[in-house]
C-alpha cells in the first residue's frame, strides 16, 4: 500500500556507517539489495553484510546490472549442466538475463540460439554470440531452429507460454528445459508425464542457499570486471523519470537491463 519506495538493486559509493560497523567501507563503490523497497531514492539504506564492493575495472552501472542477473545466469547455466558441443535456446535472448546466458553458453562451448522479440533484438543476439538468431514474432521460428540446429539440447525460458511450449517441442531426448521467468504473463506448465515420454528433464533449480547466491553474485561481478561477461545495458533514465523506464519494459521496447541513473 502506497506510500512506497520501490526498488531493490542499487549501487553507489558508501557515504556514511551505522553503530558498530567498518568506518573503511566509506568512499566504497558498492552494489547490493534493499530488499524489494527503497531502492528509488537518492540514498539507500542497506545492511553491511549485503553489500558487495565492485572490484577494479568494473564501471559502476555494469556492477548493478550483474547484481540480479548475472548470479541468475550462472546458477541456471549449472543447472542446465551446458558443456560443449550442446545445443542451447535462450529465449528472450536481448533481455537482461539472457543476454548473458548466450554469452555464458557460448564460452562453454555450446551452440548457441537466441531467440527474441523482433529483428532488432534478434541481432542483439547475435553480437553477443549467439550462432543463430531468430525472431520469435515471425511465424515458423521453431522450423528454422530445427533446421539450423536438428533439436536442442537444453531451452533457457525467460518467457512461458506458448512460445516456452514451442521451444519444449524442439528438445531432444535428453534434453533440459530451464524456466526461470514469464516475461509473456504465464509459465510455461509444461506436464512432467509429456516430458517425462520424450525423456526430457524439467530442471527445477529451486531457491538457492544464501552463502552459494552470494558467491555466485561475487563470482558475476569478477568475470565482469576479467572481461567476460558483459551486462547488456540498453537504456538509462533519471530517475524522475521512473514511470518512463516501467511503461519501456511493459510495452517490450526495450533490451538488456534497465537502469535509473541518480542526477548527480
Amino acid at each position: 500500500m502506497p506510500p512506497l519506495v520501490p526498488g531493490n538493486g542499487v549501487g553507489g559509493v558508501v557515504s556514511a556507517v551505522g553503530d558498530g560497523v567498518d568506518a573503511g567501507l566509506v568512499g566504497r563503490r558498492v552494489v547490493t539489495a534493499t530488499g524489494g523497497s527503497g531502492g528509488y531514492a537518492e540514498r539507500a539504506v542497506a545492511a553491511a553484510d549485503s553489500l558487495f564492493e565492485v572490484p577494479e575495472g568494473l564501471a559502476l552501472a555494469d556492477a548493478v546490472a550483474l547484481l540480479a542477473d548475472g548470479r541468475t545466469a550462472l546458477l541456471q547455466l549449472r543447472a542446465a549442466r551446458v558443456g560443449a558441443g550442446d545445443r542451447v535456446l535462450v529465449l528472450a535472448a536481448a533481455g537482461g538475463v539472457g543476454s548473458l546466458l548466450v554469452q555464458l553458453a557460448a564460452a562453454a562451448g555450446a551452440t548457441v540460439v537466441g531467440a527474441a522479440g523482433g529483428a532488432r533484438k534478434a541481432a542483439v543476439a547475435a553480437e553477443l554470440g549467439a550462432k543463430y538468431a531468430v525472431d520469435y514474432r515471425e511465424a515458423g521460428w521453431p522450423e528454422l531452429v530445427r533446421s539450423g540446429t536438428g533439436g536442442l539440447d537444453v531451452v533457457f525460458d525467460g518467457v512461458g507460454g506458448d512460445l516456452a511450449r514451442a521451444a519444449f517441442e524442439l528438445l531432444a531426448p535428453g534434453g533440459r528445459m530451464v524456466s526461470y521467468g514469464l516475461a509473456g504473463g504465464t509459465w510455461a506448465a509444461i506436464p512432467p508425464e509429456a516430458a517425462a515420454a520424450r525423456g526430457v528433464e524439467l530442471v527445477a533449480p529451486g531457491r538457492p542457499d544464501p552463502a552459494l547466491l552470494r558467491a555466485a553474485t561475487a563470482e558475476a561481478l569478477a568475470e565482469g570486471a576479467a572481461g567476460r561477461l558483459r551486462p547488456l545495458i540498453g537504456q538509462r533514465f533519471p530517475l524522475e523519470r521512473a514511470a518512463e523506464a516501467h511503461a519501456a519494459i511493459e510495452s517490450r521496447a526495450t533490451t538488456g537491463k534497465t537502469l535509473l541513473v541518480v542526477r548527480e
